[in-house]
């Protein structure tokens, strides 16, 4: 899918997507803990890249996190400003994320690059190796698959999205100079169809 298109399906539906996830994230233990180590390791300025309605940006800055959201919907990031007035959410695109070289500490991409055709993968993840400080981390998180290649389109009901191979991404965010050091693959819980897979990353502390 095009930004265009994944911009305007989400702005179409963003009031009902913040009223259905409200507990997604908090009320998943596995997800949770993943960010809270991350929450540890990570210092200086965190961007949650495809924040959406503005939760887990709201949970990272509860656990002490200097951390801004940004998404592709204006209407997503609305929401977000109205639910936490006190945060900073900007509008933008991860293929150019509005800050300078290495200048961020952490960056989450939870369920945000789902919706990118695969061939422009790592058009962002190498965006996400420049924006990151040597020895910053990212957590990324997607709908998984085990298969051997790297996406599997499937309906999103928002919109196209693909699943994606745990072992594939970690290839190209090592390509992209990050290190995988950690990951979760869980089985679907009750309202999920797939399997569910995050990885955390670091950045080469020489590059």
């Amino acid at each position: 899918m095009t930004e265009t298109a994944t911009r305007e399906a989400y702005d179409g539906l963003a009031d009902t997507y913040a009223e259905l996830f409200t507990t997604a994230f908090e009320g998943n233990p596995l997800d949770r803990g993943m960010h809270d180590a991350f929450a540890e390791l990570v210092t200086g300025a965190i961007a949650d890249l495809g924040c959406g309605p503005g939760r887990v940006t709201a949970y990272l800055h509860s656990r002490g996190l200097d951390v801004f959201g940004m998404d592709l919907s204006p209407r997503m990031v609305t929401l977000a400003r109205q639910a936490y007035p006190d945060l900073r959410f900007e509008q933008g695109s991860m293929t150019g994320v509005p800050v300078e070289d290495a200048s961020l500490g952490g960056i989450v991409a939870r369920y945000s690059v789902i919706h990118t055709q695969p061939e422009e993968l790592p058009v962002i993840f190498a965006e996400f190796a420049r924006v990151l400080a040597p020895g910053g981390h990212l957590l990324i998180s997607f709908y998984a698959h085990d298969g051997a290649e790297l996406a599997e389109p499937f309906d999103h009901k928002v919109t196209r999205a693909y699943r994606l191979s745990p072992d594939g991404v970690a290839g190209l965010l090592a390509e992209a100079g990050l290190k995988e050091i950690a990951r979760l693959e869980r089985q679907p819980n009750e309202g999920e169809r797939f399997l569910q897979g995050c990885l955390l990353l670091r950045k080469d502390p020489a590059v």
